[in-house]
């Protein structure tokens, strides 16, 4: 079952967590949106460097860390996601309780194993 994904904070630099995610989500299916700093394109998802209002969002995967979060706190929400992945080095508990009161599920957890051990 394909679960559209944001990927907040993707690369264009090959070696980087976020680019990779982005060719292993399409590898398994799942429909990818992206926003990061550069524009460019990543496998066959382009960059958004502006914050769009995407529909049907399911899962929100970090790689930012916490203290360039707090800009995204409000359009992260707004998304209504099932659910935030917080990748290593993004862990943030403020973040968690804003989540929380808003009833979007998180979990700390690299998307990259989730994948590989299909419990994403």
């Amino acid at each position: 079952m394909s679960k559209k994904t944001l990927v907040l904070g993707a690369s264009l630099k090959t070696d980087r967590y976020s680019n990779i995610v982005i060719h292993r989500l399409r590898k398994h299916g799942h429909d990818v949106v992206a926003f990061g700093l550069k524009s460019g394109k990543v496998n066959d998802i382009s960059i958004d460097t502006e914050l769009l209002p995407y529909e049907a969002v399911d899962t929100v995967t970090l790689y930012l860390n916490p203290k360039h979060q707090e800009a995204y706190y409000d359009y992260v929400i707004s998304l209504n996601p099932k659910r935030v992945i917080f990748n290593l080095g993004t862990e943030n508990p403020e973040f968690y309780n804003l989540l929380k009161a808003h009833q979007i599920n998180f979990e700390v957890a690299c998307s990259l194993v989730l994948l590989s051990t299909s419990q994403y």
